[in-house]
């Protein structure tokens, strides 16, 4: 069976009853492999793109049991357990499980992004967050020149707002 399609079931039901969420990772989902596919990944990178693009807000649940809150530092702290469990229950690499669980604890934090899985991420959940947020033309056009450094990822961003 195909790891991704698991993982997007196990998901679901891990959010079962949260439409709201569970409706953002499968929108974040499919920005992340539409720009990874633009800007030509190679099949593996694009493979931890997806996994981390399903589970990035995997720690909202706790956060939220935790400290009352989504906030994005908290989702960070608290992602990484729930995420390298899940993963390693569906039969994912060490080394694939590794990198999830660090761009969960950091897709949040937009100094020192390092790699193309990273950024891809971090602009995907901001052409989502954007929308989600019924943010201002102007707040997307800060976005796009503060944080948008993939030629697709500029190009969505642009078109989705019509900017």
């Amino acid at each position: 069976m195909d790891l991704l399609h698991e993982l997007t079931l196990a998901m679901i039901k891990y959010y079962q009853g949260d439409p709201k969420r569970i409706q953002h990772f499968i929108k974040v989902h499919s920005f992340a492999r539409l720009i990874g596919i633009g800007e030509k990944l190679d099949a593996d990178t694009l493979f931890v793109l997806e996994a981390a693009a399903l589970t990035h807000d995997i720690g909202i649940k706790l956060a939220k049991a935790k400290f009352n809150s989504s906030g994005g530092k908290f989702q960070e702290q608290e992602g990484p357990a729930p995420a390298r469990k899940m993963l390693t229950e569906l039969g994912f690499d060490e080394n694939v499980i590794d990198r999830v669980c660090y761009l969960i604890a950091h897709h949040h934090t937009y100094t020192d992004i390092n790699g193309m899985d990273y950024q891809i991420l971090v602009e995907a959940d901001f052409i989502v967050n954007l929308y989600e947020d019924s943010l201002p033309k102007k707040s997307v056009q800060t976005a796009l020149e503060r944080i948008f450094r993939t030629e697709t990822g500029k190009c969505l961003c642009k078109t989705v707002f019509d900017i």
